[in-house]
């Protein structure tokens, strides 16, 4: 009988994090980690993990995954030191890492989309954040790791659509950025797609977001539509008097077309659930 890959979510307590969990977990050997939200304590599948607080060499050491899936938020530095442990545990075991990282590694480029090979600079603190940890994980072999950029990742319970739908609730304003073009996507799909590349053994660089754009005045228009009979307040905002672009477009490492995404179909699938 084959015994099934073990995977370990860091960050598994989180919107990204448990929506992977929930996808692989009928699939594979599959464990998380949570910080602060105690009701995983009781799936004995999650392991507690402080990211400025423990050695993730603990949590390496008893699980011993054959994939490592980073999703980690918190403070920046404590985020560079755990990376730092994760590529020291990668090289010398026999395991791959998929790092979750960010269209705003691209931040600075503001007149056209990225694409997977495009040198990565960013003026944001959180993008350079993410290329740090980018650059470590390049120095390993390639067939040891997968650098996923992700655009706006939405869904019906993300953190997004929540504020969102609490802003309409109270009658409050809803940001949006009218010269913004950006890609999408969200949990569904990317869970999808992060479970092919694991299925497929895939490595490199892919970029997980909608081959098309919009921009995210219409988008947040579009999705306040499929909400509800709204009539939102929404507060402009101009950065710049030109449109600008965040958007990591998919180029060398096309999906399967079943897993490819359009903005619309992420549009669609939103409604006004609790």
């Amino acid at each position: 009988m084959l015994t099934k890959k073990k995977i370990l979510i860091l960050g598994g307590s989180g919107f990204i994090g448990n929506a992977l969990y929930k996808e692989l977990c009928n699939y594979f050997d599959t464990y998380g980690t949570y910080h602060s939200n105690t009701s995983f304590s009781e799936n004995g599948q999650f392991r507690k993990y402080d990211l400025e607080e423990d050695d993730i060499f603990d949590v390496l050491q008893e699980i011993k995954p054959d994939f490592i899936i980073s999703t980690l938020r918190g403070a920046f530095q404590a985020q560079v030191q755990a990376h730092l442990h994760l590529m020291e545990y990668v090289s010398q075991n026999s395991c791959r890492i998929y790092f979750l990282s960010s269209a705003n590694v691209f931040d600075a480029y503001s007149k056209f989309p990225s694409y997977e090979t495009d040198k990565t600079l960013s003026e944001s603190i959180y993008g350079r954040l993410k290329i740090r940890i980018e650059n470590m994980m390049m120095r390993l072999p390639h067939k040891k790791t997968g650098i996923l950029r992700l655009p706006m990742v939405f869904g019906n319970t993300s953190p997004r659509i929540k504020d969102i739908k609490a802003a309409l609730i109270a009658n409050e304003p809803i940001e949006v950025f009218p010269n913004l073009i950006i890609n999408v996507t969200n949990d569904d799909r990317l869970t999808q797609q992060i479970h092919y590349l694991i299925n497929q053994d895939k490595s490199g660089i892919y970029h997980l977001g909608s081959a098309d754009l919009i921009h995210h005045e219409d988008f947040i228009k579009e999705i306040i539509k499929r909400l509800g009979n709204y009539h939102p307040l929404l507060k402009k905002v101009y950065t710049t008097n030109e449109d600008r672009y965040l958007a990591a477009l998919p180029k060398h490492n096309n999906l399967p077309k079943n897993l490819r995404v359009g903005y619309q179909e992420i549009i669609d699938h939103h409604l006004m659930v609790d």
